[in-house]
């Protein structure tokens, strides 16, 4: 196995949607409406006028943009998602993310319906026990990586990594055997069953007041090829997203979305980093988790924040500790380039502030300045934890406009580390990076908007049909040039 010394990341983005307006009508007809709008009015892209999959994403749900990335409508749920381009720098990756909530937005103010529709890119429901995905895609050399053993090691780094990288969340959720899906639900819900022969049913848990991450009670195996109902840390794909000379794509479900830039530019890095050390075989069999769903769990509901972990041997380690030691095999990689380095050195002191004092973070981790928001609004408001009114604070922390935003609100009065400019994500709304095939996808978007009158094409990750007998081959994800069409 050849490691890559570059490598290809993209994130997935599931949105919610709540209307306040009942005269708006459901969420499902909204989302449709920013879709259309964005496409057949802002021309911000092109939309699929086949199907990319008859159940999931028919004709006329989504299509790619002439930044790179893809928007478009999941069947399942009907909700809105935003899958950024193919990135190699972590800013491009940042930038090209919060450019595709800068477009919803947009389609929000100018549809007028802003005051009354909010869009959120938190990963949680409180009340009706749904998740939503933040799902993070590597390319990888080869299909090991994502079995065996270094897939078993990849989970000691994620099952810990939300030390830093957990958006936090207030209580918990308990997951329990519900059967087989009810009648009535299938009936009304199709697309959300197909292939579902069993379900959960998701209970509060009264036990838990705060946690690290949103999705560690969601989390059922390590890794799973079915998601729905079945969700795992890792989702094996075998596909052509990012498959090219023996590479492949490492699909990761155990992630959520990050406000933080900070703490977003820390979760994808690190993971860049520990990827590396995986093809190049340098982490030792020892870190191994006796077992990873339960240690991701546990590190997330400890609110005594010494966060240990079982090892396979039976022994037991901080969660801080067993990141050092990742971060310390990493510094091989030192004098790389710029991004590594930076990596290098946010690792290492954010774990240190996480021994010392984790609530001195608040100006970068996502956990850290979410509980310091409930907590002012527990002490200020005379009530607590086990106050309803929490999830809404917790809800609104994740609300992609910086007007409504608890986030941006934390953040404009005491300050969070930023990674990109507001300069870099304005140019990322219609520019794709320049160094990867997303380039020369985006330039052939553009030009079939320029074609005249209806045209049968298709667009994919890996490659442009631009009619029965023109084809562009993009199967090289680093090439960013247009290639000569086959015909």
């Amino acid at each position: 196995m050849v490691p890559l010394e570059r490598r290809i990341v993209g994130v997935e983005t599931e949105f919610g949607c709540l209307v306040d307006d009942e005269n708006l009508g459901r969420p499902e007809g909204i989302v449709e409406a920013i879709k259309d709008y964005l496409f057949l009015d802002a021309k911000i892209g092109v939309l699929d006028v086949v199907a990319r999959d008859e159940v999931f994403e028919p004709a006329q749900s989504g299509g790619f943009l002439v930044n790179g990335g893809r928007l478009y409508i999941d069947a399942v749920g009907s909700h809105l998602e935003y899958a950024t381009a193919e990135c190699i720098g972590i800013r491009d990756l940042i930038a090209n993310d919060r450019a595709g909530q800068r477009w919803i937005l947009r389609a929000l103010d100018d549809l007028r319906i802003n005051d009354a529709v909010s869009v959120y890119n938190n990963s949680i429901d409180h009340f009706g026990g749904h998740t939503f995905g933040c799902h993070e895609n590597y390319l990888v050399a080869g299909e090991e990586m994502i079995g065996g053993v270094a897939a078993m090691k990849l989970l000691s780094f994620l099952a810990t990594r939300q030390i830093f990288a957990g958006v936090g969340r207030v209580g918990g959720h308990i997951l329990v055997d519900g059967g087989r899906p009810d009648y009535q639900e299938v009936v009304a819900n199709p697309v959300d069953y197909i292939w579902v022969g069993h379900v959960y049913d998701v209970l509060p848990d009264p036990d838990v007041r705060f946690q690290l991450s949103q999705r560690a009670d969601h989390i059922l195996k390590p890794l799973a090829s079915r998601v729905r109902f079945n969700r795992a840390m890792i989702n094996p794909k075998w596909e052509h997203l990012y498959s090219y000379g023996g590479t492949t794509r490492l699909h990761l479900l155990f992630g959520e979305a990050n406000q933080s830039e900070y703490a977003y530019a820390l979760k994808v890095g690190t993971t860049v980093l520990v990827l590396r050390l995986l093809e190049e075989d340098r982490i030792d069999d020892r870190w191994i988790l006796a077992n990873p769903v339960r240690s991701l769990r546990e590190v997330s509901r400890d609110e005594s924040w010494r966060w240990e972990v079982r090892l396979s041997d039976g022994s037991f380690l901080g969660a801080v500790d067993l990141q050092r030691e990742f971060l310390e095999l990493a510094q091989i990689y030192r004098g790389a380039d710029e991004d590594t380095d930076w990596i290098l050195d946010q690792w290492e002191d954010v774990l240190d502030g996480l021994e010392r004092d984790p609530m001195a973070l608040a100006d970068r981790l996502d956990w850290v300045a979410k509980r310091k928001i409930l907590e002012q609004y527990i002490q200020e408001e005379g009530t607590d934890w086990s106050d309803d009114a929490l999830h809404s604070v917790d809800l609104e922390y994740h609300n992609i406009d910086p007007e409504k935003s608890l986030f941006h609100a934390y953040a404009e009065v005491n300050g969070m580390l930023r990674v990109v400019t507001e300069g870099q994500i304005v140019d990322a709304m219609d520019t794709a990076p320049a160094n990867t095939r997303a380039a020369a996808r985006a330039e052939l978007v553009r030009r079939l908007q320029g074609l005249k009158g209806r045209r049968l094409f298709a667009v994919d990750w890996s490659g442009v049909s631009a009619g029965p007998r023109t084809y562009f081959d993009l199967s090289d994800p680093f090439d960013p040039t247009v290639p000569e069409p086959t015909r």
